[in-house]
């Protein structure tokens, strides 16, 4: 039997510091995986990018493309079965920034997902993963390692960050609450989030528009 498809959700968000920035993401759920695309628009750029995962919300593959009035760069990033990630990369224009791919292919071997700078889409697939949402999600913190995309530059750097639960997901009030800890940055945010896992509120960043 096929795994059930829930219809693709668009979902826009506004960021709260940069509120000429917005972010648009179509999210397809099925069981215990994803597959979104997404675009971000700012003052000095634009983005799109598309993410899919294999079962369990593991990232297998995304692409970004980014684009200013003088120069872009697109990025592919893959991981195999295995955990080994490999990107594909191409530069044109100079941007000054830094060059897009992965610095170092070990510090990334116990990743499995992409952390986008800027989306809030991409705390979806950790907050599922490690059931989140549920009252009888585990109590301990729990520490991961990400694929982080840096942006604009598109370099490649491991992240090492905690999430928890605050308050599993009610539906009555329509969301629950998730500790995220960014160790690597020395940043921290109380998220609010949906039923699906996917951000509604991230303080300093984004918040999503109805």
């Amino acid at each position: 039997m096929e795994n059930c498809v829930q219809p693709a959700r668009t979902l826009r968000w506004q960021g709260l510091e940069d509120t000429a920035r917005h972010d648009t993401a179509a999210v397809s759920f099925r069981d215990r995986e994803l597959a979104a695309g997404g675009t971000s628009v700012a003052e000095e750029y634009t983005a799109s990018w598309t993410l899919s995962t294999s079962p369990g919300w593991v990232t297998t593959r995304f692409c970004i493309r980014v684009e200013a009035p003088s120069w872009s760069r697109s990025l592919e990033l893959t991981r195999s079965p295995e955990g080994k990630w490999t990107a594909d990369t191409q530069v044109s224009g100079n941007s000054g920034l830094p060059a897009p791919g992965i610095e170092d292919a070990g510090s990334l071997d116990n990743a499995q997902d992409v952390d986008l700078d800027l989306c809030p889409l991409t705390n979806t697939m950790p907050i599922l993963r490690l059931d989140l949402l549920n009252a009888s999600a585990p109590a301990d913190d729990t520490k991961l390692t990400m694929a982080r995309v840096e942006m604009p530059s598109l370099r490649v750097l491991p992240s090492d960050q905690v999430y928890s639960q605050v308050s599993a997901y009610g539906e009555e009030r329509g969301y629950g609450v998730v500790l995220f800890s960014s160790t690597s940055r020395g940043f921290t945010a109380e998220l609010t989030v949906d039923s699906d896992g996917v951000v509604i509120d991230y303080p300093g960043l984004a918040r999503r528009l109805p």
